[in-house]
């Protein structure tokens, strides 16, 4: 006989404590959930995890159906394209029946070899040398992930870093790949990122301060046990991160530094690698810039800095300046702008090789990329100089389109291209003619038809009259319309012409609006198994991301960040006011800062939602912000406001944040899934813990799913993570009414 699970979920323990700020007293029942050593606090998480596990036993058969899908439609043997460094042809493989990645290399036929190999699935790959293989190296770990890989110049050595923990904290080892073994080289403790210097002889590498900040930058030389490593570089500031690496024309090692509003960076001759490190443009409050070298065609060739920054450019624009000798500095003013300012373009990113440049920018919320041509001497200097970029576009209405140079000799462009009816796309570019070679589109197994979907814009109006976009996909067969359903192209990509629904269609929501982070379009193969029930899968690009320019994301954070939940309640009306759906047939979702988001309009407009999902969720906001030891917290301040200092920050925080603001009668709440990791860094698991006890304590149907063994990604391995998103998934279509589909 089957046991019902218990009716109710376990009881949390409340234990009140008081927290005073700025005159206002907040009583936190839930605060000792915290205590991470504490056999109570693990005993209680457990209970959670257990209980939600028995209240979706019913929907075991529909996630192992869903994982069978994802799987099924996955070519499980497979390779990436392979891309060329050095003497050898680098790529990645996996095998059916293994969770992590094959990292591995066969040797150029010579000089002019650029062209990669068409690489069949599963057969011998001549010259093939294994350098990495991830599953024998994750074997005896519940938990896995990769934090650095880099193979030195002349190919003899693999530096790597592995987290078996998920706590984001890597051991850094050095592989001999003409013996296979490890040399005894091997550094605790380090971040992600290290590098190889290129004479092959010295590492830089990173450490994290107490709060999980990337803070000082060390160089190991082979051979040398981790005691004799030299400090090179340390950040006292508590709001900067930092980074190193190696600029692609290799002659140029770079420390970068980043606050979320101000940058800076530093350079050393890489075959100096013991000198001294110069800065080139020295901070100043509210400047964020980044560089790149590049070579100039001319009788000299020119050495120059490519420098993107935001001084009086809010979008950005693209200076080029001489590199600073030793002892000098950039100097601002002499600085020549190649790619000016525009307030309806917002330039994120340049790249340099010896025959090309790339830029990268954002227009009309789609992101973009165009390439200049280096076979000719280009203008810098001498009055107003306008560099012409050509941009690469596919032609359709929503699309993702990245150009990449490759190592710095390399004598074409690869370019990736997805939206959201199309599989990741990999082509060669022949910038002269336009031409374009498909070396790779992303396997879809059983008959996937880009033309059975597809996508769409629409524009949400805001609280204050803002028109916010909102990306659509849908399966044509399972939403009917009432009219015409637009042009549509041989892809199944739209103009967005389409009248809406001829009835509410079951829809799932997604959100994040932070860090000025942008959700473009892409392709997934899990999100097929919700097409096509019948699900519509909608994009909400709310103020705070970056989809729409600097000032979007500047009109959601700090004081304004209100607007991001508004405007994601406003999508969501939007919606249902249109047709698209009802309340009763929308799942809000959103992870880390959009489970903030997701837990924010779910106290705005808990009517507006059937259910919520929200992965490792920043619902406790205020908590964290106030307390400066936490992991993040001081370096965050610029993005959410520095609520411990100043009480206007403290009050407007106080005001939105998730848990603080639950309703004393959440009865009529949405259903409510929180997932989360034990050893998550970046968004402790007390958060969600609290949060789903508060909401239980106030009547709302809320589950907690905690993974003991993960970090802030989620779970390791591509098998875990189809279980987790099938879990998810099942929980989804469960809440809208589609379960027995």
């Amino acid at each position: 006989m089957r046991v019902l699970p218990p009716s109710g979920p376990p009881s949390t323990e409340r234990r009140p404590r008081e927290r005073t700020f700025h005159g206002d007293t907040f009583v936190d029942d839930y605060e000792w959930l915290r205590e991470k050593e504490n056999p109570e606090v693990v005993a209680h998480l457990e209970a959670q995890n257990a209980w939600t596990l028995a209240r979706q036993e019913h929907l075991a058969p529909l996630r192992q159906t869903l994982f069978d899908e994802i799987k099924g439609r996955t070519l499980e043997t497979d390779l990436s394209v392979p891309a060329r460094d050095g003497d050898w042809w680098y790529y990645a493989r996996t095998v059916e029946g293994q969770q992590y990645p094959i990292h591995a290399r066969y040797p150029a036929a010579g000089p002019d070899d650029w062209t990669p190999r068409v690489l069949e699935p599963g057969q011998p790959v001549p010259g093939e040398q294994i350098m990495l293989d991830q599953n024998a190296a994750a074997e005896g770990h519940d938990f896995f992930a990769l934090g650095s890989l880099d193979v030195s110049d002349d190919g003899t050595r693999l530096l790597y870093a592995t987290d078996t923990a998920g706590d984001e904290r890597y051991t850094l080892r050095v592989r001999d790949l003409a013996t296979g073994e490890d040399l005894p080289d091997e550094v605790r403790d380090t971040a992600p990122g290290a590098m190889f210097t290129p004479d092959g002889e010295h590492i830089f590498y990173l450490t994290v301060d107490e709060a999980w900040r990337p803070w000082r930058v060390w160089r190991h030389q082979l051979g040398a046990t981790g005691s004799q490593d030299t400090l090179v570089f340390e950040e006292p500031d508590e709001r900067f991160w930092v980074g190193v690496g190696l600029s692609r024309s290799k002659r140029y090692l770079q420390i970068e530094l980043g606050s979320k509003v101000t940058s800076e960076s530093w350079l050393l001759e890489s075959d100096d690698p013991t000198g001294e490190f110069r800065v080139v443009w020295p901070r100043r409050e509210g400047v964020e810039y980044s560089v790149e070298h590049a070579v100039l065609p001319g009788s000299p060739a020119r050495d120059v800095l490519l420098i993107l920054h935001n001084q009086d450019a809010l979008n950005f624009e693209l200076v080029t300046s001489p590199v600073p000798a030793p002892g000098e500095t950039v100097a601002p003013r002499d600085a020549d702008v190649v790619v000016p300012h525009d307030p309806e373009v917002r330039l994120e990113g340049v790249s340099a090789s010896e025959r090309y440049l790339v830029l990268y920018y954002r227009r009309e919320a789609i992101s973009r990329s165009a390439v200049l041509s280096l076979d000719e001497p280009v203008e810098t200097g001498g009055g107003p100089v306008t560099w012409d970029f050509q941009e690469i576009s596919f032609g359709q209405p929503l699309e993702s389109v990245g150009a990449g140079v490759g190592v710095w000799e390399q004598p074409n462009l690869k370019v990736g291209y997805t939206s959201f009816v199309t599989p990741s796309s990999l082509y060669m570019y022949d910038v002269a003619s336009g031409e374009r070679t498909l070396l790779k589109q992303q396997p879809v197994l059983g008959g996937y038809d880009a033309g059975d979907y597809d996508q769409r814009r629409e524009w949400a109006v805001a609280e204050d009259g803002t028109r916010v976009p909102i990306s659509l996909v849908w399966r044509k067969d399972k939403v009917r319309f009432g009219g015409s359903t637009g042009s549509t192209s041989g892809t199944g990509e739209t103009t967005g012409t389409a009248d809406a629904p001829a009835e509410p269609a079951p829809l799932l929501l997604y959100g994040y609006g932070a860090y000025e982070y942008s959700i473009d379009p892409y392709f997934s193969v899990a999100r097929l198994s919700l097409l096509d029930r019948g699900v519509v899968f909608a994009v909400a690009h709310v103020r705070g991301g970056g989809e729409m320019g600097r000032a979007w994301y500047d009109d959601g954070k700090l004081g304004a960040k209100r607007n991001t939940f508004t405007d994601f309640v406003a999508c969501g009306r939007h919606l249902v006011a249109t047709g698209w759906t009802a309340s009763d047939r929308m799942v809000a979702d959103g992870g880390s800062a959009g489970g903030l988001l997701v837990g924010a309009a779910t106290n705005l407009a808990p009517e507006l939602f059937a259910g919520v999902q929200a992965g490792v969720p920043f619902v406790d906001a205020l908590t964290s912000m106030l307390d400066p030891t936490l992991p993040l917290t001081v370096t965050e301040w610029d993005e959410w406001g520095d609520p411990l200092h100043d009480p206007e920050v403290y009050a407007y925080m106080r005001s939105y944040t998730p848990y603080e603001n639950v309703a004393d009668d959440a009865s009529r709440y949405p259903k409510v899934l929180a997932t989360t990791s034990f050893n998550d860094t970046r968004v402790l698991y007390v958060e969600p813990a609290k949060w789903v006890a508060r909401l239980q304590a106030a009547g709302a149907p809320a589950m907690l799913k905690i993974e003991m063994s993960a970090g802030h990604g989620g779970v390791s391995g591509r098998y875990s993570a189809w279980e987790q998103i099938a879990f998810e998934h099942a929980w989804t279509l469960d809440v809208l009414g589609l379960a027995d589909r």
